[in-house]
């Protein structure tokens, strides 16, 4: 087995499709744009296996179909929204069945489905070998807009991947960190890991370097989202909200109304 590499390749202004790959093949999360994935297969000479979508979103699956001009491969998706190119539906199964998983046997690589709607209504991710891709529902530092979902559903969601243990990678659809980063810093002014890491991420961003993948463990460190429970997150959420705060859904529902107008 050849451990796969994940590079990310740029889409539109902010967006990143992740490529697994090894010398010879790649499956490509959330392709939003053909063009730049075939031009990077095709300056690495590699061969396409899958495509990976986490949600129906144009921006992460809008290169579906051009891909599939190229290549005839397997297209996993959330089997609770409608992707026409879907071609292998997938969902969380109960603790009884056995898990839905994309399986890409290139690289030996299963990836465990998680439902993590809010973002969207089917929103999913995949999970495997300390790798989460997560579209964008969990964001470097932030989370995703409640489009289609609830607050309770959101904070359920992001829950399920806090829980998921602190060295997994994580592969987000955007490089949203330093905007989101300042606005934890007004939520948070106290945490001292949350004004290293802005640090540390002015320095990417002057390189042009991209901020990810994070890891759960600084999302649970620095990511307000991630940390309703935190008094001095509960105090500035309460002073926006112009009342006393008191249960995790209530602060997620504050800050991300405060994150919409930042």
């Amino acid at each position: 087995m050849t451990t796969p590499h994940i590079i990310p390749v740029r889409a539109f202004s902010d967006n990143y499709i992740w490529v697994i790959r090894d010398h010879c093949h790649a499956a490509v999360v959330d392709p939003g744009d053909a063009s730049p994935v075939l031009d990077y297969l095709r300056q690495e000479k590699l061969q396409l296996v899958a495509i990976l979508n986490t949600h129906h979103h144009n921006d992460h699956v809008g290169g579906n179909a051009g891909l599939l001009r190229e290549f005839k491969v397997p297209v996993y998706g959330p089997k609770r929204e409608s992707i026409p190119t879907v071609t292998h539906p997938l969902g969380e199964c109960g603790k009884e069945s056995e898990e839905d998983c994309a399986y890409l046997p290139e690289f030996s690589l299963s990836l465990r489905v998680i439902d993590i709607p809010g973002h969207t209504a089917g929103h999913i991710a995949y999970y495997g070998s300390n790798l989460l891709f997560c579209g964008d529902t969990l964001f470097a530092c932030g989370c995703g807009r409640l489009f289609e979902g609830t607050a309770p559903q959101m904070v359920n969601s992001l829950e399920k991947l806090a829980d998921l243990p602190p060295e997994t990678l994580v592969y987000c659809g955007h490089e949203y960190t330093l905007n989101n980063i300042r606005f934890a810093r007004a939520v948070e002014p106290g945490n001292k890991a949350l004004a290293e890491r802005e640090r540390t991420v002015e320095k990417l961003r002057k390189q042009n370097t991209p901020t990810l993948p994070s890891n759960i463990a600084i999302e649970k460190a620095t990511n307000p989202f991630l940390r309703c429970d935190e008094p001095e997150v509960i105090q500035n959420a309460s002073n926006y909200a112009g009342k006393p705060l008191t249960d995790r859904v209530s602060v997620f529902s504050a800050l991300r109304d405060w994150k919409n107008h930042f």
